[in-house]
């Protein structure tokens, strides 16, 4: 049987059937080493594949002489699964369709009624600019801003490439400052 190190020299070389052997060998200890951070299964799954992308992406930094390739890869799958836990304690997903009792009960209870109402009432005139954007803009915002993902996880999830998901999220942004520019000005 071919080692690991070996196998990432041949990745290094962009061996394609290399890769698939490390991966077959490998993914499913490393999709339950994200599972225990992330406690959730398709998020887990999407790290997986960002985890093997980024072996294959950085195959050429890995280096024998300094470790075993189990603990490169086990450590890039760590780094992404907290860097996902972090953003997601950080920003906890919000949903788009709360209705008013939800996002009262959201609120931290330190905030004033008065103060609330006004949150509530801007959170509906945020989810009516976005209405007003095409399909696929809303789409982006909805997944980065409600659901908390990175643009990369979007464009994983949606097939799409990165370059695309970055356009469509500027002009998404572009178009709700000018919508609540607009609302400001009347």
């Amino acid at each position: 049987m071919i080692s690991d190190e070996e196998l990432m020299q041949r990745v290094a070389r962009g061996e394609q059937e290399a890769y698939s052997q490390l991966y077959d060998r490998h993914s499913a200890m490393v999709l339950g080493l994200i599972y225990k951070v992330t406690g959730e299964r398709r998020l887990s799954e999407d790290l997986l594949q960002e985890t093997f992308w980024r072996v294959w992406e950085k195959a050429n930094t890995f280096n024998p002489e300094k470790g075993k390739f189990t603990t490169w890869m086990y450590s890039i799958a760590r780094r992404q699964a907290i860097d996902s836990h972090r953003r997601r304690q950080a920003r906890p997903p919000l949903s788009y369709s709360e209705d008013a009792q939800q996002l009262m009960e959201r609120l931290p209870s330190s905030v004033d009624v008065p103060k609330k109402v006004q949150m509530i009432g801007e959170a509906y005139e945020v989810r009516a600019a976005l209405e007003e954007l095409p399909e696929e803009q809303r789409e982006v915002i909805q997944m980065a801003y409600f659901e908390g993902k990175t643009r990369r996880e979007i464009a994983a999830e949606t097939e799409t490439p990165l370059g695309t998901v970055h356009t469509r999220a500027r002009l998404a942004l572009l178009r709700l400052r000018k919508l609540f520019d607009d609302k400001e000005d009347e």
